[in-house]
């Protein structure tokens, strides 16, 4: 029994030994993948500044028609999705690890 053990202990540390220890390289594709997501950050910085500026526009025109406002609400949801939308990276990153 000892011997078999011994004949795979050498057979696997030979075959380990040959494995050696790859470097890591990036994807294929991989510079597309990060200019995508570098426009879609764009896009979602550029529709949260229009969100908050449309509901502002809404919210100014509510008060001085006199009608109801709703708009406090867009003010507030844009204001949220601003958030996440920031700290979608924190969170990934503290998801991924």
């Amino acid at each position: 029994m000892s011997t078999v053990l011994s004949a795979a202990h050498d057979f696997y540390g030979t075959v380990w030994a040959q494995v050696g220890n790859p470097t890591p390289e990036a994807p294929p594709l991989a510079d597309k993948i990060l200019e995508m997501t570098r426009y879609f950050t764009w896009f979602t910085l550029l529709s949260g500044v229009a969100a908050i500026t449309f509901a502002g526009g809404r919210f100014a025109w509510e008060k001085w028609s006199g009608g109801a406002l709703q708009s406090p609400k867009m003010v507030a949801g844009a204001m949220m999705g601003g958030t996440v939308a920031t700290s979608a990276g924190t969170l990934m990153n503290a998801v991924m690890g």
